[in-house]
Parts: C-alpha cells; sequence; structure tokens
C-alpha cells in the first residue's frame, strides 16, 4: 500500500483520479484538510468519509464528487460549480458556499448549521431531509429548489443574515456651528 503526502494526493487528483478513487479504496482514513484545491476540476472523485475540514474549492468545477459522511467543517466553496455530487451525512458546519452554483446535489442528513448559502444557487437540489438548514446562513439572493426539495419548516424567504442583528445607524445630524 502507497503512502502518499497530501502534496502527492492533489498530483494524483490533479493528473490520474481513478488512481486516486483506487488508492482511497483501500484506506481506512483519509487526511486532506487544510488542503487547497482552489481552481481545479475534480469529476468522479470518492470523497466519503474523509477529512476534509478547513480546506477550499474556491473557484473549482466539481461534478459528480462523493463527499457522503465527510467532515466539510468550514471548507470553502466559494465561486466552485458543485454539480451533482453527494453530500448524504457531510458535516458543512461553517462551509463557506456564497457565490457558488450547487446544483443537483444531495443534501441528506448533511449538516447545514452555520453554512453560508449567500448568492448561492442551489437550484433542483434536494435539501429535504439536510439537518439545520434554518440555521444556516442566506440572504435574498439565494437561489433555492423547488418547495418540495425543502424541508417542511423551512422558510427561504426569511433570509438572515447576520448583518440583520445590527443596531440600525442613526441618521447623522447636520450642525453648523
Amino acid at each position: 500500500m502507497i503512502d502518499y503526502t497530501k502534496e502527492e494526493l492533489i498530483e494524483l487528483l490533479r493528473k490520474h483520479p481513478e488512481k486516486y478513487n483506487e488508492w482511497k479504496a483501500e484506506q481506512d482514513e483519509v487526511d486532506l484538510s487544510e488542503v487547497d484545491f482552489s481552481g481545479i476540476t475534480l469529476s468522479e472523485i470518492d470523497f466519503s468519509n474523509a477529512d476534509l475540514n478547513s480546506s477550499s474549492f474556491a473557484d473549482c468545477s466539481l461534478s459528480f464528487v462523493n463527499f457522503s459522511n465527510t467532515d466539510l467543517t468550514s471548507v470553502d466553496f466559494t465561486r466552485a460549480r458543485v454539480l451533482e455530487c453527494d453530500f448524504t451525512d457531510a458535516l458543512l458546519t461553517g462551509a463557506d458556499c456564497s457565490y457558488a452554483e450547487m446544483t443537483y446535489c444531495n443534501f441528506s442528513d448533511s449538516d447545514m448549521a452555520g453554512c453560508i448559502l449567500s448568492e448561492t444557487d442551489l437550484s433542483n437540489s434536494d435539501l429535504t431531509a439536510s439537518v439545520n438548514l434554518n440555521a444556516s446562513r442566506y440572504d435574498e439572493d439565494t437561489v433555492w429548489p423547488e418547495e418540495d426539495m425543502l424541508p417542511e419548516d423551512f422558510d427561504g424567504a426569511s433570509h438572515r443574515d447576520l448583518s440583520a442583528l445590527q443596531d440600525d445607524e442613526e441618521e447623522a445630524v447636520s450642525s453648523d456651528w
């Protein structure tokens, strides 16, 4: 069994993804935490059960990637194009998905607490069985899937953002001294 460094695994993913998947199938644990995948294209990769905590997929193009049961805590998905990926049982606590296109994805039983979905396109994604979607951050520019693809108790129209917790700014009073 070959033991790769994180840098070698990134190169393997870039150049020979099928070899990565073969290697991954033999592993009990895969630690890819704090890895910068920014700007790369990945398709049909198996990241299931991996630790990707604090990694970055910013500006990536991801399709048919398996993130099931993966630790995606504080992962950066900003501006990523994520198509038909599986996030079943994934931990997305604090993940930043701002400005991402996350379409046709499965979020069954994924924990969305603190996930940032500002201006995220979630068209046609299945969020019906996602957990803590009400505890995520989103805005009026977040694109939600059809209502039947959202949890029953969720209302995307009542957007919440931390900026809503700020005090109203007092109007400036001009004085002539």
